[in-house]
Parts: structure tokens; sequence; C-alpha cells
């Protein structure tokens, strides 16, 4: 064998693996050489040079080790004899493969061929679906690693194939193995498949790019030198530590945001943009990063249609980060400022960091296998596979619909969660269907590759003991929404009816109490259950009628002494939580809440510090009301048995959240300074914050912010109203 051909791979291997395995290697690039014997590319080129190639960027752009190595230089081996060879021959094969090189290589090269075999269908709108079951089909993690390798060195010889091949590997690339590669946070690989793609598919587009890019290159960096000089200064000034990156985007990036906003070249916002990433304590990351934001829009005027707060309140992947778009030299540039904590999560490529953080055991989907394994990757590379025990195929099936289309759902998923799963009307008039030509019920479970056609009636609606079966969140999420909707309409007729009878009865009483006395009387902990029968007819009116005027000659006044015995019930168990210096007989509110049930209103949000009151509830306890509550005038008239003297304990902790309503002028940098008052200033936690443009020159909006009571609001309310140009900011309920 003439070894001078694998020159480079063999000196990567010396470099970086010890004698043994450079041995090793050699060993199997003997093997594949032997048998690819006669096999070339259509270049001309041997088989194995491929093969080589693809070992090499395993160990150089992707990082892994030994096993990995070996797999791609046999991968073409295995893959090519698992087509032609017949059963017996091939298995004799593959035990020839473990007996030299390992049960490992055996394994990943069977991953390998598995995925070659795929029969990709071109459709945009089954891309996601082909690139799960990719991942499905890769039980060792090295196998997706070593298939980007392989895809990667198969773009960079494109040319070498034939020209109708070239759109459909380059849209596979684009579409299935680049999107992998970024949830890997294989960033460069993804880059680059996603920009050789993108040479074949649009060549006059990308040769267009690639020009202005070189034109502008220099004059960029001289740029950002320039645009970094005061804002570096003051953070050193501040003591801030920090470190600055910048990035220019990727060809296909620039190319999509030209295509999606209709803009030439030199109407992309962010060819490239600037990241500011500080180091410090986590109680210190929201200050400082609205401090770095600060010192930004002091010198470069901030675009506020740009402007994005993921920190005050995280995205629902957990990605923190402050991105503005300022204007300097009559240019946009993006900046995003986040701490180094921000930036190790943003940077690992984990947007569903959530959906794995607490996961433990046995299932996890495609996308969590490969958040973690991207983690791993970083960890260590050499014990990957030892240190990674999930598989990406548990938790998950593919199934197909009659035409076709592909669909992943959950392990354990019925005929109805795959009827949901198409479409919410199909689910919900769902009565069978047909699995394999096979009829099924809707509880039938679903298994890997069934073909599936579906069955519906008209007159078929969502029941409750559906909930008892369907497994996927968008099940029942829909069946919930529509049992809430038939509740809702059954509450508005039931109580519209029995409010025309009362009135027609002339009874003196009022709705609350005719449904407490029929709830009693029937043993139901709601009101709605009463409407709810009344409306379905489980409940007549001549029944109705019987029970509330037996109730109005004599058992009023039993209802009432109920009433006014379970406010003393309350009463008595809150003893424990009252003051002995207390000059009247009150309910002591404190954090510790375990010794009785109360609540705080939500119609005027009390907090500690406000006036208030306890009111007594037939069902939930006693809820807290402010004295200067909007019902609180209607309790106190129509049920004074049921008020309860209230106040809050002087050592009572918390955090309350309290909405601030602000009209100000509309000027650069309001929003800005109102958040530095709060956050920097007095150190408060802003929860929420909302702004639109108002009439004549001024915008209004609210923020929500967290206060340990009454007596901050105050101090709140007076330095938000220092600020200029703001003209009114008051509490809100």
């Amino acid at each position: 064998m003439d070894f001078s051909r694998y020159e480079k791979l063999r000196t990567t291997v010396r470099a970086n693996f010890s004698f043994e395995t450079a041995s090793l290697v050699d060993e199997a690039l003997v093997y594949a050489d032997e048998r690819l014997a006669g096999e070339v590319r259509y270049d001309g080129t041997p088989m194995l040079a491929h093969a080589a190639a693809v070992a090499s960027i395993v160990i150089e752009e992707v990082g892994l080790g030994r096993n990995s190595t070996l797999s791609a230089i046999l991968h073409d081996v295995v893959r090519l004899a698992h087509k032609r060879l017949p059963a017996a021959e091939f298995l004799a094969l593959t035990r020839d493969i473990r007996s030299k090189f390992g049960e490992e290589v055996v394994g990943i090269t069977m991953g390998l061929s598995n995925i070659s075999e795929l029969r990709l269908k071109v459709a945009k709108e089954q891309a996601d679906n082909f690139r799960d079951l990719i991942v499905s089909y890769s039980e060792d993690p090295r196998v997706i690693l070593i298939k980007l390798a392989d895809r990667l060195e198969v773009m960079r010889s494109l040319e070498t194939f034939p020209r109708e091949k070239w759109r459909k590997k380059s849209w596979e690339s684009m579409n299935l193995y680049a999107q992998i590669a970024h949830k890997l946070g294989l960033y460069a690989i993804k880059s680059e498949l996603e920009d050789i793609a993108l040479k074949f598919l649009e060549p006059k587009d990308y040769e267009h790019i690639v020009l202005k890019l070189e034109e502008s290159a220099e004059e960029r960096r001289a740029f950002i030198a320039r645009f970094l000089i005061p804002i570096e200064e003051r953070l050193q000034k501040l003591g801030i530590r920090y470190h600055i990156k910048s990035r220019t985007k990727s060809i296909f990036s620039i190319w999509t945001k030209m295509h999606k906003q209709h803009v030439p070249f030199e109407g992309v916002y962010d060819i490239f943009a600037i990241r500011i990433i500080i180091d410090c304590k986590p109680e210190e990351e929201k200050p400082q990063c609205w401090t770095a934001y600060s010192i930004v829009s002091d010198f470069y005027t901030p675009n506020p249609n740009r402007m994005r707060d993921w920190i005050s309140i995280p995205k629902s992947n957990g990605y923190e980060s402050l991105h503005t778009t300022v204007s300097a030299e009559g240019r946009w540039v993006e900046v995003q400022i986040r701490t180094e904590r921000m930036d190790a999560v943003a940077e690992r490529g984990i947007a569903a960091h959530w959906r794995y953080k607490g996961v433990n055991q046995g299932a996890q989907t495609s996308e969590q296998w490969l958040g973690r394994l991207r983690e791993l990757m970083e960890d260590t590379t050499h014990a990957l596979a030892q240190r990674f025990d999930a598989k990406p195929a548990t938790g998950e099936i593919f199934v197909f619909t009659p035409n076709g289309d592909l669909r992943k759902l959950p392990e354990g998923a019925t005929l109805l969660d795959f009827a949901f799963d198409i479409h919410t009307s199909l689910g919900s008039t769902c009565v069978g269907g047909k699995v394999n030509n096979r009829t099924a019920a809707i509880r039938d479970a679903l298994h890997n590759g069934d073909i599936v056609e579906i069955f519906t009636q008209k007159n078929q609606t969502p029941k409750a003991d559906w909930l008892s079966f369907v497994v996927t969140s968008k099940a029942r999420n829909k069946i919930k929404s529509y049992l809430r909707e038939e509740q809702a309409k059954h509450t508005r007729m039931g109580r519209e009816e029995l409010e025309r009878k009362l009135k027609n009865w002339k009874f003196p009483l009022t709705m609350d109490e005719a449904v407490a006395c029929l709830a009693k009387y029937f043993k139901l902990r709601l009101g709605t259950e009463v409407y709810a029968l009344i409306a379905t007819q489980k409940l007549d009116f001549g029944s109705i009628k019987e029970i509330l005027s037996r109730h109005l000659s004599g058992e009023a006044d039993e209802e009432r002494r109920a009433a006014a015995a379970e406010a003393e019930r309350q009463k008595a168990a809150a003893h424990a939580s009252r003051e002995s210096s207390a000059s009247q007989d009150a309910l002591v509110i404190d954090d510790d809440i375990s010794k009785i049930q109360y609540k705080l209103a939500k119609c005027c949000n009390p907090i500690k510090g406000d006036e208030v009151f306890g009111f007594v509830t037939i069902t939930s306890g006693i809820t807290i009301h402010r004295t200067d509550c909007p019902n609180a005038r209607r309790m106190r008239e129509n049920y004074p048995y049921r008020v309860i003297e209230a106040r809050w304990r002087h050592t009572a902790n918390g955090a309350f959240r309290v909405t601030i309503r602000i009209v100000a002028a509309d000027t650069t940098g309001m929003a800005n300074h109102i958040t530095e008052v709060i956050s920097r200033d007095l150190k408060l936690n802003i929860r929420a914050i909302n702004f639109e443009a108002a009439s004549g020159g001024c915008v209004a909006g609210t923020v929500s912010v967290e206060v340990p009571g009454a007596s901050v609001v105050d101090t709140l309310i007076h330095r938000i109203m220092r600020i200029k140009g703001v003209q009114r900011a008051y509490r809100i309920n």
C-alpha cells in the first residue's frame, strides 16, 4: 500500500494520539485499502481518499478520538458491504472488524451505514422531522459527529460530483446537516456547510456577497476600533471587568437577511455585531449590564424599535442578553450586552436548555440529546462515549401519513395524539382510524414507522376521559381548552336562567345567596357546578324553587348562623397569629401561613403596609383586601358578618409585585433612565415593562416591580417623578 497518499492523516494522528493508536490507524488504512480496491470517486480518486479526509476532519475540526478515527476510515467498507453482500458474508465481515478494531467501531460504522441508506425527501416543511429522523439513527453520539464530518468533506469536493447531484446535496446540507451542527454548537461547520450550499444553489448571489465583503473588510476593522474607543474608556473608568467580541456574519446569513428584508448588501443592518461580555458576580449581573447599555446609549443614539431586553424577562428557552442597534457615523451597529454566564449558555447552542435541565434518566428528545452532547464535547472529547449514556431514539417515534409525510411524536402516543398533531379539528372529531391498514381505536398506541389514517364524524366532540390516555401536550391543551369553553358556556347559560327565574319568583335572595344555598344542599364545591347542572337540565327549576322556598321559610337563619360560625372558626384558627399587644381582635398577616388559609385578593393587590381587612369566602378561606378596594363597600354592606379586621405584622418578610403607571415626554433614553433608577439606584427587580406612544408627544406605560412593602412604593414613585420629563407616576391595581 502507498502510505504517502495519506500522509496528512498519519501526521495528524501521530500529533494527537499514542504510538499504539497510530499503528492501529495504519492497520485500518491497509484493511480499507484492500476491501475498497477498485472503488473510485467521480473524479477517479480512490474511495479511501474520501474516508481519510473525513478522518482528518474528525480529529482536527470535531476533536474526537481513536475509535471515531478508525470508524471514519472504515465507514465506506461497511456501507458498501451492507448494500452489496449477502447477510452471511456481511456478518462475517463485521465479526472480522470487531476482532481487529473493537465492538464500538462496528457499532459506529453500522450507524453511519443506516443514515446513508435513508431516502431523504427534499421538502422544506418536512426538514425538522427528517433532521430528527437522522438523529434517531445515532444511538452512539459519535455517529452524528462523523456523519457531519463526512458531509463537510462531500461539500468541499462537490464540484467533482455530477451536476445533477449538486442541488440535492446542497439542499440537504443547508436544511438538515447545518441545523444539526448548529444545535451541537459546531458553528464553524454549520457556517461552512451553509456557505458552500449557497455557492451551488445561488452562485451569482454568493459571488456578489463575497466581493462586497472583500471590498469592505479593512474599512470594517477600522470602524470597529473607532466605535469602541469611548465605550472601553468609560468601562475601564468604572472598573467594570469585560472583554469584547466582534464577528462578521456568514455569507449565508447575509444572503438570508437580504432576501427576507428585500434590501441590497448595503441595507443589511448587522453585517457585523459587537458583543460586550461582562465578568461579574451573579447578583451584579443586571445592574452592570444596564450600566454598559447606558454607556453605549450615552455615546451613540439607539434605535428604539431594535431594543430587546432579554435580561429582565429572559426568553422561554433561557436566553439572556441585552440587544440594541445604535447609529454611529451614519450606519447601524448591533451591540449585544451579556455576562460571562449568559454568554456561556448562548454559546453552547442550548436553546432548549430548560427542557433537559432536570432530566435525570432515560428518555431525552433529539434536541435534548444534541444539547447534552455539545456540553460533553466541551468537557472532554476522547472520553465522550463513556460519559454519554442516553440514546436519542428513546422517547420518540416517527409515523407517516398516507401521503408519506413524516410526523414526530413522543413514545406512547396514541391515534388521537396523531390526529391532534395533524390538526385540532381532526383530533376533535376523531372516532378511530387505520394503522398499517388495520382498524384501530383512538386510544391505541402507535409505534415507529406506522402509517396512520384518521376517521372522523361531525357530531364527535372532545370528552373529559380523553385526558386519561393522550400523552402530547398539544392534544391535552386542545381538549382542556374545549372543556373549559363548554364549562364557561354552561356557566353563562345556567346563571342567566337562574337569574331570570329568581326575578319571576320574587324571592328576597341575591344570586350569591341562592347559589350558596343550592351548592350546600347538593354538596357541591363551586357555584359553577350549580350553573352547569342547570344548563344541562340535570337540575329542574321545580326542585330549585322548592329548595329555596324551604330555605327562606326557616333555614335562612340556620345558613346565616353557619356562615357566622365559619367566620368564628377562621378567626380561631388565626388566633395563633394574633399579637397580644393589639388593641383589637385582628388577623395578623405575616409570612407564616401554615396555620391559616388566606390569600391576597387580585382585585386590589394588597402589599405590606397597606391598610387591609379580611373577608371569609364560602370555599376559599380568607381573602385579604385593601380598605380602598373597589369591592370593599359592597362586601361590608352585604356581608358584614364575614368581614374580619386585619393588619400586617411588622416583622413580615416577602416580595410583593406593584405596578406603576408612568406618563412622560417622548425623549431619547427615557426608558433607560427609568430602569436605571429602579434597578441600579433602588436595587429593585423589574418584572415587566411596557411603553407605547401617547398623544401630545408623550409615552405612557407601566412598570411592574418587586417591593418589600408599601413604604418603598412611595420612595419609588418619588424617585421616578424626579426624572426629567416624567409628568405623572402613580400606583395602579
